[in-house]
C-alpha cells in the first residue's frame, strides 16, 4: 500500500488512550487507496480530557473530513460536539464523528456494526430474541440501542455494579416500544444468561494476557450465539469458553470493520458508494499478523 500525501490530502483518524495496537489505520488507510480518496488516518493518543480539548480546537482549523473515537473518550465527545445524532445521544457515546463546515457531528456506528457483523458471521435474527449484555459503559449502550432497533423480546443488561446497568436502562426506558428491559448483578446472572439466545460482552475483560471470561463456560449452552466486543488476543477467555460449551462464538473485529465502514460511509457523503467491508477486513488482519509478528520476534 502506497500513502501519497500532497497539498489537498484529507485527515482522518482516532482519538484515544492506549492506542499502541489499534488496527484502525491499517483498514482505512487501505479503502481510502481502494476507493482513490485523498485521505489519510493516523493514531491520536490523547493523555486526559484537557488535551482532548485542546485537539479538538486544533481539529477545527485543519482539513480533516472526521475522526473516530474510542476508550475512553467516547461518552466524553457527546458533549463536546456541535450537534449529536440521536442513536448517538440514546447510546450515550459517539464514536465517529463528522466535521462538516466548520462542525463537529457526532455519531455512533458501534450499533450499526454489531448488528451487520452479527448477520453476516453467524445469521441471526433478533426479532422476538432474548440477549443479555454485560458491561453498562458506552459499547454496552450502542448494543442496546441495536437490539431494541432490531426488536429483541427482553434485553437483560448485567454488571458488577446495579447502579450503572440501571442507569443505562433508565436512559433507554422512554424509547423502549414492544422490548422489555432488565437488570441484574453478575453474580446473580446464571439463570439469565443460560436462558438468552444472545450473549455478547461489552466489558474490556479480555483484554489482557491472563483475563478471565466475563461468564462461566458452564452458564453457556449449544443453543446460543456468543459475542465479544473485543478482538484482540484473536482469541478472549469468554470465546473460548463459549466454544467449549458448544455455543457460536464470534469476537469483534467483523464489528470493528463494519463500524470504520460505517464511519467511511458518514464522511464520503456519497449515497452512490458502499465502503467495501472484504477490503478493509483483509487489511485488519493482515495488520493483526504483522503485529503477532513482531511481538514474537526477538
Amino acid at each position: 500500500m502506497t500513502i501519497r500525501v500532497n497539498g489537498t490530502t484529507r485527515l482522518a483518524g482516532i482519538i484515544g488512550l492506549p492506542i499502541d495496537h489499534t488496527l484502525s489505520p491499517a483498514m482505512h488507510n487501505a479503502v481510502y487507496e481502494h476507493l482513490g480518496l485523498n485521505w489519510v488516518y493516523v493514531p491520536l493518543p490523547i493523555a486526559d480530557e484537557t488535551d482532548l480539548y485542546r485537539l479538538l480546537g486544533a481539529i477545527r482549523a485543519l482539513p480533516f473530513v472526521g475522526f473516530n473515537v474510542t476508550m475512553p473518550y467516547k461518552q466524553a465527545m457527546l458533549s463536546l460536539c456541535d450537534e449529536v445524532a440521536m442513536l448517538a445521544r440514546m447510546a450515550g457515546a459517539v464514536n465517529t464523528v463528522h466535521f462538516e463546515g466548520g462542525r463537529l457531528i457526532g455519531y455512533n456506528t458501534d450499533g450499526r456494526g454489531l448488528l451487520e457483523s452479527l448477520t453476516l458471521e453467524t445469521g441471526f435474527d433478533l426479532l422476538g430474541k432474548d440477549v443479555v449484555i454485560v458491561g453498562a459503559g458506552g459499547a454496552a449502550g450502542a448494543a442496546f440501542v441495536a437490539f431494541m432497533l432490531g426488536k429483541a423480546r427482553r434485553i437483560t443488561v448485567v454488571n458488577r455494579k446495579l447502579v450503572r446497568a440501571d442507569e443505562l436502562v433508565s436512559r433507554m426506558r422512554s424509547h423502549l416500544r414492544i422490548t422489555e428491559a432488565a437488570t441484574v448483578e453478575t453474580e446473580s446472572a446464571e439463570a439469565v444468561i443460560a436462558s438468552a439466545s444472545l450473549i455478547v460482552n461489552a466489558t474490556p475483560l479480555g483484554m489482557r494476557d491472563g483475563d478471565v471470561s466475563p461468564i462461566p463456560a458452564e452458564w453457556l449452552n449449544s443453543e446460543q450465539v456468543v459475542v465479544d466486543m473485543i478482538y484482540r488476543p484473536s482469541k478472549t477467555a469468554l470465546e473460548i469458553a463459549a466454544e467449549q460449551a458448544g455455543a457460536k462464538a464470534i469476537n469483534g473485529l467483523g464489528m470493528l470493520v463494519s463500524q470504520g465502514a460505517l464511519a467511511v460511509d458518514i464522511w464520503s457523503e456519497s449515497a452512490q458508494i458502499r465502503t467495501p467491508r472484504d477490503v478493509m477486513r483483509a487489511a485488519a488482519e493482515r495488520a493483526m499478523i504483522d503485529m503477532h509478528t513482531k511481538e514474537i520476534d526477538f
